[in-house]
């Protein structure tokens, strides 16, 4: 993983690694106000030699005194050592528990002994302490003294014990810092496993783990998309309306080598947006100036023709088994060049039917009369349709709906493609997020004059002429249909 890939970790997993911080720091308060308090008191000793006096004597006296030291720190806490202590101050303790209590350590290269001494009292520990030392004192003096009843070692008390002011345990900082530094790489663990378990596509670094196609564009998720789905509802220098503009110049650099037309837009699951994208790509390049033709091969779920308010049971299906000409299925629709073949009745063979000669033979005609032609086609993995129809096409726009999918399904869809030599223009991402890791913007210019429009808050429903309206529509097909009763 290289530092930009942690970085997305991290902002993508912020919630996750803040709560795990949190709790061990939380933690951490919990045990310290559960843990009890300690005290420690500590009481040094000087260890020193009886000598004449001279400088050989003295180096020699202080050469025992270093090798004896740490003999005495270990004695400090013999029950030869204690259980005076433990008379004198009256504990109710044997000598190896209040062992447990006292610590006799020895400084190197030097002659100090200190005597430490811990009990939840702070006075009880400095007296513990203090009893230690001058028991220890005593006990030195009575095993080092010769024949001659003098000692050549003398120990005294040149620091005593005092009560101490703050507990020895627990560590309330030392604590904290432990805590909230284990709660925080508990958090960056579990994004990490997060991460590695987790094979939604969510952005383009996902993508990457499956393909390397282009990206045509990006479509943040918007709230009102629901309700408003169309572009033309939208104001016309939002994000949402930037984005399918961008999305058809890029469209339409990525399909300027192809001789067809025919542009099949299509998505790996139900879901992702497939049917809103073809419409309001459909849109943007008829505002662009150009004759365009919105074709529903969705002959499963059609949807386009909720979105635009247009019939549906004269369209595709018509046109196919030969009840119709495809010009007499025409709907057109807003004051731009854009023209709607709606799915028509749902046929019970639709991928026989879009696999068909007559279905060639009609994206053929649609192509030499209009400048570009969309098909909005079924998702790839639940039916073969969008696979059949991928060859009778100039290229395929895959709509990826951001976790909506994940990366081994669109493995499989772009398998599909590639396995019967489609041409894979590139990808659309929808449904991502506006702010975070994942995040698709673009920087455009908001006019409140627009915005404020009236106009962008519906569709745009003109007619060009009372030619093409809704009632000689139904007048041209449904006249077809009597004369054929």
């Amino acid at each position: 993983m290289e530092l930009n890939d942690y970085v997305r970790l991290i902002r993508r997993s912020w919630g996750l690694i803040s709560l795990a911080t949190v709790l061990g720091l939380a933690l951490a308060v919990a045990i310290s106000m559960l843990l009890p308090r300690s005290y420690s008191a500590e009481t040094r000793l000087f260890v020193a030699a009886q000598n004449s006096g001279s400088a050989v004597e003295l180096q020699q006296g202080n050469t025992f005194t270093q090798a004896r030291i740490k003999s005495y720190a270990e004695t400090a806490t013999t029950p030869l050592v204690l259980q005076p202590v433990i008379d004198d101050l009256g504990l109710a303790q044997s000598a190896d528990e209040l062992a447990e209590h006292v610590a006799a350590t020895s400084n190197a290269n030097t002659v100090l002994l200190s005597v430490v001494a811990t009990d939840a009292s702070p006075v009880q520990a400095a007296a513990i302490a203090q009893a230690v030392a001058e028991s220890l004192i005593d006990t030195v003096e009575s095993l080092e003294t010769t024949s001659d009843g003098s000692s050549p070692v003398k120990l005294a008390v040149v620091t005593p014990a005092s009560a101490p002011e703050q507990a020895a345990s627990p560590n309330v900082r030392l604590n904290l810092v432990g805590g909230t530094g284990a709660g925080l790489l508990l958090g960056l663990g579990l994004a990490l496993l997060r991460q590695s378990l987790d094979t939604k596509v969510r952005g383009e670094a996902d993508l990457r783990r499956a393909s390397s196609a282009v990206i045509l564009g990006g479509i943040s998720f918007d709230t009102d998309a629901q309700k408003k789905p169309l572009l033309t509802q939208a104001p016309a220098q939002s994000p949402r309306a930037e984005s399918f503009r961008q999305i058809r110049t890029n469209l339409q650099f990525a399909h300027v080598s192809h001789k067809s037309k025919a542009v099949l837009v299509t998505s790996s699951l139900p879901g992702e947006g497939k049917s809103t994208t073809a419409t309001n790509l459909a849109i943007a390049i008829a505002q662009g100036g150009q004759s365009v033709v919105l074709v529903d091969a969705d002959l499963r779920r059609p949807r386009v023709d909720e979105y635009l308010g247009l019939e549906r049971n004269a369209g595709l299906t018509t046109a196919l088994i030969g009840r119709a000409d495809v010009e007499d299925l025409l709907q057109p629709w807003g004051i731009d060049e854009l023209y709607v073949l709606t799915a028509g009745q749902i046929p019970p063979n639709p991928s026989e039917l879009l696999g068909s000669d007559a279905m060639k033979q009609l994206i053929i005609r649609l192509e030499q009369k209009f400048d570009a032609v969309i098909i909005d086609a079924p998702p790839l993995l639940p039916v073969t349709d969008a696979a059949v129809l991928a060859q009778e096409v100039g290229g395929v726009v895959l709509v990826v709906g951001s976790s909506k999918v994940r990366v081994p399904d669109l493995q499989k869809s772009l398998g599909n493609l590639e396995m019967v030599g489609a041409d894979l223009l590139g990808v659309v991402f929808n449904f991502l997020p506006s702010k975070g890791p994942d995040a698709y913007a673009y920087s455009y210019y908001s006019y409140d004059s627009v915005a404020a429009s009236p106009t962008a808050e519906k569709p745009v429903m003109a007619r060009r002429s009372t030619k093409n309206s809704r009632s000689d529509f139904d007048e041209r097909i449904f006249g077809l249909r009597s004369q054929e009763e």
